[in-house]
């Protein structure tokens, strides 16, 4: 009972870690980054510790310290307490997602059985909409607080928004759902050791709809039109600063790694590497011994996962800097009008398939 406990935990702080310590702060740099390539400029290059710049990677460590430091104002007329406690609202529900994704198999290390996920449940994706749909009432309630017109119409641009696509959003992976049978993520992405038994090549429609509708469930461009500064101001977080609005900048990032798990094990084989089955690269690591084996195969699957997740991150930055706003009449047309009905169709189809082959 007590090893379960210190595996469970090493789990937990390890996700926090990867996502909350790593991934967060280092995205910050990456979106800078990857935007000054793309537009051909040199990008952050400045922060620098002893004369050293590391590739502008100091300037994550000089937004951190700006953040703790800076004054956290609140307007006049504003709610205190919802004002505080939105971004908390809009952030945990970004981490606690991850209690359900896979990021790897199961092993048996010195006889005891490691599985890599912090909680195996038998209705995981149910359980990613449940928690992922509370952020909506952190950005909403944000906009509301502030006692501002620009917030209040961006928090109820989120909030239409957010509620349309996340219609769409559940539909688009029921295909999915009907392919493998199953809604547990740990059960789907084993069932993706094979290659052409890929998520994506079962259902490549799904997945286009899928990653779509979830760029627009987390507000980036092309559906940044709850942000909208160019009329909006900042939108529902126009009055935070400091630390609540690093929340909400951090929420946003985490949502993106989210998002790149997701996608990774309901699609793209989750951490199984295409044509070298685990029992293939187990036989060639017997020389170790089996739980060292074990181990080192286990340490590959994560180091797999985690390659497919940074890829689906940096597409996601490729699609932010490279598309335009959509104007909200557009993205409400999108969601309604044409990615509702290509999910209904894609689940009658699949239905009409999975009947032909039995």
């Amino acid at each position: 009972m007590l090893l379960e406990l210190i595996i469970t935990l090493v789990k937990v702080f390890f996700i926090i870690g990867v996502t909350v310590v790593f991934f967060a702060p280092v995205l910050t740099w990456v979106e800078r980054k990857q935007s000054a390539i793309m537009q051909d400029r040199v990008g952050a290059n400045r922060a620098d510790i002893l004369g050293f710049t590391a590739l502008g990677l100091f300037h994550a460590i000089a937004d951190a310290i700006k953040m703790f430091t800076k004054e956290d104002f609140i307007p006049q007329g504003a709610n205190r307490f919802l004002h505080t406690l939105s971004p908390i609202i809009a952030v945990i529900p970004a981490i606690l997602t991850f209690a359900v994704v896979p990021f790897g198999g199961q092993y048996e290390l010195w006889g005891t059985k490691v599985n890599l996920v912090i909680s195996d449940l038998d209705v995981g994706l149910l359980f990613v909409f449940a928690i992922a749909s509370i952020a909506t009432y952190g950005y909403v309630i944000s906009g509301w607080a502030s006692n501002n017109n620009w917030s209040l119409l961006g928090s109820m641009r989120t909030a239409s928004q957010m509620i349309s696509y996340e219609v769409t959003m559940g539909l688009t992976i029921i295909g999915v759902l009907m392919v493998f049978g199953s809604l547990k993520l740990t059960e789907i992405g084993a069932a993706q050791e094979d290659f052409l038994s890929w998520g994506f090549f079962m259902q490549p429609l799904g997945f286009f709809m899928f990653l779509t509708a979830s760029i627009a469930e987390n507000k980036r461009i092309p559906f940044d039109a709850p942000e909208a500064e160019s009329e909006l101001v900042a939108g529902y977080f126009t009055e935070y600063s400091g630390l609540k609005f690093g929340m909400f900048f951090m929420s946003e990032f985490i949502e993106m790694v989210t998002i790149g798990a997701i996608v990774t094990v309901l699609f793209f084989g989750a951490w199984h590497i295409p044509f070298l089955p685990s029992a293939t690269l187990l036989s060639w690591l017997d020389f170790l011994g089996t739980n060292w084996a074990n181990l080192v195969l286990m340490l590959i699957h994560i180091g797999v996962f985690f390659a497919k997740v940074i890829f689906f991150i940096w597409f996601q930055m490729t699609i932010r800097w490279t598309l335009p706003r959509f104007r909200y009449d557009q993205i409400m047309k999108l969601g309604w009008k044409i990615l509702l009905p290509l999910s209904l169709a894609n689940i009658l189809i699949t239905g009409i398939v999975i009947l032909a082959i039995n």
